[in-house]
């Protein structure tokens, strides 16, 4: 990279654009002693001595691969991803990969993005899947962000479930900022024991986007059909915000009829990782591909007739002019996609639906269990995938600190983001739990309720 050097003045008149009358200024808050050129650094080790020490330090990390029983989930899941999902990922053509502009030198890696995009098209019952979305909240965003284009901002507002993970609209709050956006359903006296057929009522023709979870955050499941033909009656889109898992399982929200498809891809091969990488998965219908944000590879043929792939229906302004683009997404999160494309294709239809119904059939044991211990009861009452809210007699922070002491990571604490679910437990259940592990929880909360 070359630097240009500026004068004095223009110099001063950075500074004074940014409020600060010197280079000092700037650094104000470093400590003296740990500024250039004294850093005040430790004596200098070997490679042996660094990669030994920082071995030591690490083993006072707690992980779950081997030392912690996870019950934790809201939006980050616990699964099995199998060994080949890194050895593909780790390969150099793969690894260093950026956005592959030159179809002539990036086929494995557009080849690659368009299977992704296959594989969630069908898994989703949508027509057209993109890439290169951050993580699920981003991609619930651009849905807004979509739908406004649809529109043309004819439409200014947004309907979107209180039982919508809170991050997600948190996200989406940061995103319409400026845009004349309603966002109703998401202030803090909303029911959050109603039903889909509750937000019915709010839909009317100045709404551009409906927004639901399937499950929603707190596990519940519900077939959204009848809210979206209501949504559609009012000419209004509807996106459902999907855990992937679940839909190996249970009915689509293509088949309902949703409009866009949107998710966090992280229980499709990949690792928790403190928070990320993640990717986030957005699927939609053919009609709308043209408003859509992110990635877009389609298959064509060269010009000897072979098979080939190339991306497409994406403006170069999407990435690069980025006053004239349609979305700020613009890292492109291609080896997240490559993971869940070799998770999808290992374990295929059987084996993800195998994944689903275990995660599902121990989940219910857990709930089934717990509800037995004094003091424990389900929250609610609807169908439930692979996670379920527990009323607790005590804080849930007092009680993941005693299951912590057993070498279990508990549940979510509602009352995070619900005031009104105070004592609440969010207890996700995967397939890498065994009865055993389940049992040991449902004892060690039996333990708190007792003392």
């Amino acid at each position: 990279m070359n630097y240009i050097p500026i004068s004095p003045k223009e110099r001063d008149a950075m500074l004074a654009a940014i409020g600060v009358k010197s280079l000092d200024d700037l650094f104000k808050d470093v400590p003296t002693r740990h500024r250039f050129p004294k850093f005040d650094l430790p004596p200098a080790l070997t490679e042996m001595e660094a990669a030994a020490e920082l071995g030591e330090l690490a083993l006072g990390n707690e992980t779950i691969r081997t030392d912690l029983v996870s019950f934790l989930g809201a939006g980050a899941y616990n699964h099995y991803i199998p060994s080949v999902v890194d050895h593909i990922q780790r390969r150099g053509e793969f690894y260093t990969a950026y956005t592959p502009y030159q179809p002539e030198i990036s086929q494995g890696t557009l080849q690659a993005i368009f299977e992704y995009q296959s594989m969630m098209a069908a898994l989703t019952g949508m027509e057209v899947s993109n890439a290169s979305h951050y993580d699920g909240a981003t991609a619930v965003a651009e849905a807004v962000n979509m739908a406004y284009a649809q529109f043309r901002g004819k439409r200014t507002k947004v309907v979107i479930s209180p039982t919508v993970h809170p991050q997600y609209r948190e996200t989406l709050r940061t995103y319409v900022q400026g845009m004349g956006l309603e966002l109703v359903g998401d202030g803090p006296k909303a029911d959050l024991k109603a039903t889909p057929d509750d937000l019915r009522s709010t839909l009317d023709a100045n709404t551009a986007l409906a927004i639901v979870q399937y499950p929603d955050f707190f596990g519940r499941i519900y077939d959204y059909t009848p809210l979206i033909e209501a949504a559609h009656a009012q000419g209004a889109l509807v996106c459902v915000a999907a855990n992937p898992t679940a839909l190996a399982l249970f009915k689509t929200p293509g088949e309902m009829g949703a409009d866009m498809v949107v998710g966090e891809g992280q229980p499709l091969g990949i690792p928790l990782s403190y928070g990320g990488p993640y990717l986030g998965f957005f699927t939609t219908r053919k009609q709308y591909i043209h408003k859509m944000a992110g990635r877009l590879v389609g298959e064509t043929v060269d010009s000897r007739g072979q098979r080939a792939f190339v991306m497409t229906l994406t403006a170069r302004e999407q990435h690069i002019k980025r006053e004239r683009a349609t979305s700020n997404i613009c890292t492109n999160q291609g080896l997240m996609a490559l993971a869940s494309a070799v998770y999808l294709s290992v374990l295929g239809q059987n084996g993800l639906h195998q994944v689903a119904e275990l995660c599902y059939h121990k989940a219910h044991y857990a709930a089934g269990q717990i509800a037995k211990i004094p003091g424990y009861s389900l929250c609610f009452d609807a169908p439930f995938f692979h996670e379920f809210s527990v009323c607790c007699p005590k804080p849930v922070e007092a009680i993941n600190d005693h299951l912590l002491e057993h070498g279990i990571l508990g549940g979510y604490d509602l009352g995070q983001h619900y005031p009104s679910l105070k004592n609440h437990m969010l207890v996700a259940v995967t397939e890498m739990n065994t009865r055993d592990e389940i049992d040991a929880l449902v004892d060690a909360l039996s333990e708190v309720s007792h003392d």
